[in-house]
């Protein structure tokens, strides 16, 4: 399947056969292609913005992956720290347990800034700081947020000159290349389904 680009940080679970994996998937500054074996089942956990693991620097899972090897058939071992493996009912309070132990922690400026607050410090020094939080700087964000929006109105129908205009682009051409960098597809392929299987392209 085509892995779209992300802004978020991403717990993914997969089982082929009877043998568990699990990763922690940092921000996708790209589209790229993902294998899909048969007979696989994945589980994939988004967190939110400016949430990350504590012990890893965030400018080393960019575009990256690190996998955590001490996984049995109902359980994982993330630095020093026994987790049950998620599935769609739990996936929620295995991420709670994960915050309450610190493995992950959450940004609080981040949060502040999209919630559309000031923080008390000069634009250079949030820049900086969101970088350091997120691994990405607040521009790209901004970019791969819209190229999925665009994508979401696009397979709803919605005409593409129009989502150009609405959502700030320059004209159509500069929309498709947005969508060629972070979605691997054009606004034909979104319209006619030939883009294939998306990762995470649906509303949360």
């Amino acid at each position: 399947m085509t892995s779209i680009a992300t802004a978020h940080w991403t717990l993914v679970a997969w089982r082929a056969g009877r043998s568990w994996r699990i990763a922690a998937q940092g921000p996708e500054t790209a589209a790229t292609t993902a294998p899909v074996p048969p007979e696989t089942e994945f589980l994939g956990i988004r967190l939110s913005l400016g949430t990350a693991l504590e012990r890893l620097p965030t400018d080393r899972l960019v575009d990256h992956d690190i996998e955590f090897p001490d996984v049995s058939r109902h359980s994982v071992r993330i630095f020093g720290h026994t987790m049950p493996l998620p599935d769609y009912d739990s996936a929620e309070d295995v991420v709670r347990r994960l915050a309450r132990a610190g493995v992950i922690v959450r940004d609080p400026m981040v949060g502040e800034l999209l919630r559309g607050g000031s923080p008390d410090a000069t634009a250079r020094t949030v820049r900086r700081h969101f970088l350091s939080a997120t691994g990405l700087t607040p521009g790209l964000v901004r970019q791969i947020e819209r190229a999925r929006e665009a994508a979401l109105l696009i397979r709803t129908g919605a005409p593409i000159a129009g989502v150009a205009h609405d959502l700030g682009y320059y004209d159509q051409p500069h929309l498709s290349r947005s969508l060629g960098r972070f979605l691997g597809h054009t606004a034909t392929d979104l319209r006619t389904g030939e883009s294939g299987q998306l990762s995470l392209l649906y509303k949360t």
